[in-house]
């Protein structure tokens, strides 16, 4: 195995490991959504549905937001939860009516 095929194998092995980390935070967030759904319903107030959804592309991920109502500093949030994550929004499409939907393409941030 050349050099350069060990460094494309090891990209992508990267790639792949922080693919899994993502979807592991997604999982975590739609437990944690779902719990605090769970712990507002037993209190008699029901939250909005809210959904995460991740798919990879061939040059970074489409993500998809949803909650069944919107407040003023949920954009903010969602951004500032990409940042956290080393995300950088290359398109987005989002819809702050009754209920709040961002669909964003997003790669990782090069960190040097």
């Amino acid at each position: 195995m050349s050099s350069r095929e060990r460094k494309k194998a090891s990209i992508i092995v990267d790639a792949t490991r922080y693919i899994e980390e993502l979807k592991e935070r997604v999982e975590k967030l739609n437990q944690d959504v779902t719990t605090l759904q769970t712990s507002s319903s037993q209190q008699n107030s029901v939250l909005p549905p809210q959904v995460v959804k991740v798919e990879t592309l061939e040059k970074g991920f489409l993500i998809n937001v949803f909650s069944g109502k919107n407040s003023p500093s949920l954009l903010v949030s969602v951004l500032e939860a990409f940042e956290d994550l080393g995300l950088e929004v290359l398109d987005a499409r989002v819809s702050c009516s009754d209920n709040f939907h961002l669909e964003a393409v997003s790669t990782q941030v090069n960190k040097k």
